[in-house]
């Protein structure tokens, strides 16, 4: 195992994703992608681009966003993981298994933050599209609780 792919998403649950991530990849020598994925751009998705305080609202959180995962990063690397940070925008699924695919990955570690049943149903859930697509094995660290 070399490539670790770690979606994270900035929650409370980013933590314990992230520090077991840094396990794996210590047990066996790999390096780890972080990687978050962006709302999309709301041109993409059919939208106008609306005024410019909203185009400012949006560049802002993307570099906020940015930040974190820089963040992030330099926390794995100061614990002796190699460590990659990757920003991008999109709907999260496709985005998860494109850069997997994209980045040659061994390994998807995600975090699971068991909403309920109705949440699933109504909103859909990061952590089994990716399961049932992805072409390498998914490791699902429950966060909940």
């Amino acid at each position: 195992m070399k490539n670790i792919l770690v979606p994270i998403d900035f929650s409370e649950a980013t933590p314990k994703v992230v520090e077991c991530a840094e396990g794996y990849a210590k047990a066996f020598g790999a390096s780890i992608t972080l990687l978050h994925v962006a709302a999309p751009d709301p041109a993409f998705v059919g939208y106008e681009p609306g005024p410019q305080t909203v185009r400012d609202s949006v560049a802002g959180q993307i570099r906020e966003e940015h930040r974190q995962i820089q963040d992030w990063e330099e926390h794995l690397r100061s614990r002796g993981v190699s460590a990659s940070g990757l920003l991008v925008q999109g709907t999260t699924v496709d985005k998860i298994l494109k850069e997997a695919e994209s980045i040659g990955v061994d390994l998807i570690i995600l975090g699971s933050h068991g909403h309920g049943t109705l949440f699933e149903l109504l909103v859909g859930s990061v952590t089994e599209g990716v399961m049932r697509k992805a072409e390498c094995p998914v490791l699902v660290v429950p966060t909940r609780g």
